[in-house]
């Protein structure tokens, strides 16, 4: 059976090159690449492909939250997590978001390969080093650890966006909510985790891997 793939990362050059060394197997077929994580779910809706490989940091909608609702939506797509991050706090919300498998960047291509084909035929895969992560902090990870998981789904967007630095009215025009309504779920979001201010909040979300630090 053919392994149908969508690759998302807002780097292009990214895109390409995985979407090249991919090609190469006889049984992958590219079906489309986008840069962007809202984007990517139009994507993948109108696809359903076998499997999506995600970044993790996107702007609007980072591959954290990409994960949940593609599990949410399309649990049949089985997403394999590629990127720069290797701590355990961003292995762990992958794998609780409902990843299949998750490798650094620098992972070679034979890696990778056999990740896609671990992930579209339901199993697990973890990168080298990851599986080491994973391994050292399972035995202190507590469920529900997470202060993510005490938000919703319209929350974690919103938080995503706050701390990218837009406006009320360019998040009220993206989610096609009011500005009144974007203030009302800031504050919403930021009562349940304690956060008294903004600049609190952009700490908050850099912590969590919600935005990179750059």
């Amino acid at each position: 059976m053919r392994i149908t793939i969508v690759i998302v990362d807002d780097h292009a050059i990214m895109r390409e090159g995985l979407s090249q060394v991919l090609a190469q197997q006889p049984d992958f077929s590219i079906v489309g690449t986008c840069g962007d994580g809202r984007q990517s779910l139009k994507l993948i809706a109108e696809l359903r492909p076998t499997v999506v490989i995600l970044d993790i940091s996107m702007p609007g909608l980072n591959g954290i939250e990409v994960t949940r609702q593609v599990r949410e939506e399309w649990p049949e797509c089985g997403v394999l997590i590629l990127s720069m991050h290797a701590s355990s706090e961003h292995v762990f919300q992958a794998i609780e978001a409902g990843a299949r498998a998750y490798l650094k960047k620098e992972s070679a291509a034979r890696d990778i390969v056999e990740a896609v084909r671990a992930v579209s035929a339901g199993r697990r895969y973890l990168g080298p080093g990851i599986a080491e992560v994973v391994a050292e902090h399972l035995g202190t990870r507590k469920p529900g650890e997470n202060p993510l998981q005490s938000l919703s789904r319209r929350e974690r967007e919103i938080l995503q966006l706050v701390a990218e630095g837009h406006s009320s009215a360019e998040i009220g025009a993206l989610l096609f909510l009011s500005p009144k309504t974007v203030d009302s779920y800031r504050s919403r979001l930021m009562g349940k985790l304690g956060l008294a201010d903004v600049p609190s909040l952009v700490k908050f979300a850099i912590r969590q891997g919600v935005i990179p630090l750059e």
